[in-house]
């Protein structure tokens, strides 16, 4: 059955986490290397202030550097001091740089591997999902998914995780130092943390929901930029542009306020942190300046709680902006699993057959067909098809004529009965073979850029050159080809648009022809196509179908006359049966649809 419209409603919170972390399993020792890396920077950089305070309390303060003795006071020995700590202090600066760098070289070309593989994962699990769930969802969504939604988790592998251990890091061993320093001093300053704790919660629930729906706006909006471009000819033929321009101009305000709201919440976040960062200044002035006159702390230790109050809300101002990617990279991962989790349709058993070729017999035995549960498309359908034969499937639309040659190719699965190639049930059949043997040609000729050569080869490298010209003379699409500008190198742009619809088709019938299947499936090659390309059309048909098992889908009666057989289809039930002549001296519905078309052709 058809399910329906793909809809990301499902929210699978910690699930998405442990999902993400799975595909960093298999670099984890280098994820276990930053980390090292990561913990020798926060030591070099809590080691920082304690020099600074080293140089407040024996060089500066000590000497009387407050009351300008410099000259009596500060000796050689004391400079060379100085220059020491200046020196170590320089060091450490370098030494960070070269940590820092490893550290973003390594976690850069991880997380780039692990974006691969998801987005290759992600694509390949797409192109195994059915047709209806591509025909029931926006392309452009689809797109989002495999290139947004995927960039979305770079910078989330990249720096978030282990920089997330870093400032977590960095707030322990500053507790722990400041706390080894002066414990009640600490205490005082620490009196802000609960409301950091609080205010950071708030903002990341809030964070979390804008993002989704930031995540749904651009997929929206992309969704309808891709429809409407694609759909531009339309638009202009029916001079709609302000209409469309409008439709447009209210999904990019949408996404305009869902981008103002996380901006408004940054905009409280920030100055909020700043003032908590000041509060605890504050307090570590006020209550610090009383201990120093005490004698119970130096001055020196003051500066080493300042440097540390600094970095204290550094890494939690950092937490903020890594829970922000986090959040973005969450909403994204969400959508992408939501794809991921779309159990294809059609499944393949693990011991399908696979067969080179087909004689080309095709069997229905009481086939019950529908695309919502109760509402029969084909109804106890059999019929038998000889390998070479030529049979023709006719009624009026919706009676189940296009729907079995999708059966054929196993686009979707039968509900009861059974379908046959060559007397194996087409469900013990692999899919690769089962559709490479099938060669299928539809109204709608769907060309991919690149050159002619690349759409008649579709990237399969075993086709030669040789074959394609050959295949293409066969067909008579060489006639229109060999007077192309750079004949079949010729840039084709998408959905070859330069084309005629003639000229499409016969590409497809060389694309057609040089993957040599052993069944052909048409649907109404020749319509909507000029006469004289039609000519060649019927030529190139002729010969296509010549040694093949052919079933054709018509709409046009006279295109069938010659058909060995014609089964004619009405609400989903074989009604008739037969040869041209057969049927229309049984003047049943295939009668009437013949003399109807005549008269209308007249």
């Amino acid at each position: 059955m058809i399910k329906k419209n793909f809809k990301n409603n499902k929210k699978y919170g910690n699930t998405s986490y442990i999902r993400l972390l799975n595909y960093a399993k298999p670099h984890t020792m280098k994820f276990i290397f930053a980390i090292l890396i990561i913990l020798f920077i926060v030591v070099i950089e809590l080691y920082q202030p304690v020099l600074i305070g080293d140089v407040v309390d024996k060089f500066l303060v000590h000497y009387g550097i407050a009351e300008s003795n410099i000259d009596t006071n500060l000796n050689n020995s004391n400079i060379i001091g100085v220059v020491k700590i200046a020196l170590v202090y320089f060091a450490s600066v370098v030494a960070i740089f070269l940590l820092s760098y490893a550290q973003a070289i390594i976690l850069s070309r991880t997380g780039q591997k692990i974006i691969y593989n998801i987005r290759m994962e992600l694509f390949n699990h797409l192109i195994k999902l059915p047709i209806n769930f591509f025909t029931n969802n926006p392309i452009g969504k689809l797109v989002t998914r495999v290139t947004n939604d995927t960039e979305a988790l770079n910078e989330m592998y990249t720096s978030v995780i282990v920089n997330i251990l870093k400032s977590i890091f960095v707030l322990l061993g500053i507790v722990i130092t400041m706390i080894t320093y002066n414990f009640k001093l600490s205490l005082l300053t620490f009196t802000v943390i609960p409301f950091i704790v609080i205010f950071t919660f708030t903002f990341e629930k809030i964070s979390k929901k804008i993002h989704r729906q930031i995540r749904n706006k651009i997929s929206s909006i992309n969704a309808f930029i891709s429809e409407h471009v694609s759909g531009m000819r339309i638009v202009q033929v029916f001079a709609v542009e302000k209409e469309i321009f409008d439709k447009f101009d209210n999904e990019n305000e949408n996404l305009r306020k869902e981008h103002m709201k996380q901006l408004f919440t940054f905009s409280i976040y920030n100055p909020t942190n700043f003032v908590l960062n000041i509060t605890a200044v504050s307090i570590l002035i006020w209550f610090g300046s009383k201990m120093v006159l005490e004698g119970t702390i130096t001055v020196g230790t003051i500066v080493i709680f300042q440097r540390y109050i600094s970095k204290f809300f550094e890494p939690i101002q950092e937490l903020a902006e890594q829970l922000n990617i986090v959040q973005s990279a969450m909403a994204a991962s969400e959508r992408i699993f939501g794809i991921l989790d779309e159990e294809p349709e059609i499944k393949e058993d693990s011991n399908s057959i696979e067969l080179k070729s087909f004689k080309g017999k095709i069997e229905f035995k009481n086939v019950w067909f529908s695309y919502k549960e109760n509402e029969w498309i084909l109804k106890d359908v059999s019929f038998k098809v000889n390998p070479g034969e030529n049979v023709a499937f006719v009624g009026a639309t919706g009676a189940g004529k296009t729907t079995i040659q999708n059966l054929i190719c196993r686009y979707y699965d039968i509900q009861k009965g059974e379908i046959l190639i060559d007397d194996i049930n087409i469900k013990d059949i692999s899919l690769t073979s089962l559709r490479k043997n099938i060669g299928q040609m539809l109204q709608d000729v769907f060309l991919f850029s690149g050159n002619v050569k690349s759409n008649i080869r579709l990237l399969n490298e075993n086709i030669t050159d040789e074959e394609i010209i050959e295949s293409s003379k066969y067909v008579n699409a060489d006639n229109f080809i060999s007077k192309l500008s750079e004949v079949y190198d010729t840039h084709v742009i998408e959905n070859g648009a330069a084309f005629s619809a003639g000229q499409r088709q016969l590409i497809s019938f060389a694309r057609t022809l040089v993957f040599k299947p052993d069944i052909l499936i048409l649907d109404e090659a020749t319509a909507n196509i000029d006469t004289e390309t039609e000519v060649l059309i019927q030529d190139a048909l002729k010969k296509l179908m010549k040694g093949r098992t052919t079933l054709i889908v018509a709409h046009r009666l006279s295109t069938v006359q010659n058909s060995d057989k014609i089964i004619v289809m009405h609400k989903g039930e074989i009604r008739e049966e037969g040869n041209h002549q057969e049927l229309l001296s049984q003047k049943g519905i295939y009668y009437k649809l013949y003399k109807l078309q005549y008269e209308q052709a007249l």
